[in-house]
């Protein structure tokens, strides 16, 4: 029954009014809703959500991808905005100039305003 779902991812924040203001300012999004201590956004296909916490820690791992046609293209754009990209060198992980390849596409990472580790992604289908 899970297979048919829709999925929602919710990033944790510890100052709402910056991190909107990041997402605006950086990746160019508005919220489409607000609730108490929170905020919805969508995208063509999915939602994410960001709520106030007072929780401080954050993953270190990847917490949200967006899927993107042109990886390149949208990194320059980010970068354009003051978005700085992450450069890995681990087993398993290692990016050049913030890009990780491998045969199937290529991923960058950044994070948002909150230290929560965002990612682009291109697949080759």
């Amino acid at each position: 029954m899970l297979a048919q779902a829709t999925l929602h991812t919710q990033l944790p924040v510890a100052d709402m009014a910056r991190a909107k203001r990041w997402y605006h300012d950086k990746l160019g999004m508005d919220p489409v809703g607000e609730f108490d201590g929170g905020a919805l956004y969508e995208t063509a296909n999915g939602k994410f959500g960001l709520f106030e916490t007072s929780i401080t820690d954050r993953a270190g791992h990847t917490q949200m991808d967006f899927e993107v046609g042109d990886l390149r293209a949208e990194m320059s754009d980010l970068r354009s905005k003051g978005v700085v990209f992450e450069d890995y060198d681990m087993p398993g992980l290692k990016t050049t100039d913030g890009v990780a390849s491998w045969p199937q596409g290529e991923s960058s990472w950044f994070k948002d305003s909150e230290g929560n580790v965002l990612c682009l992604m291109h697949w080759e289908h």
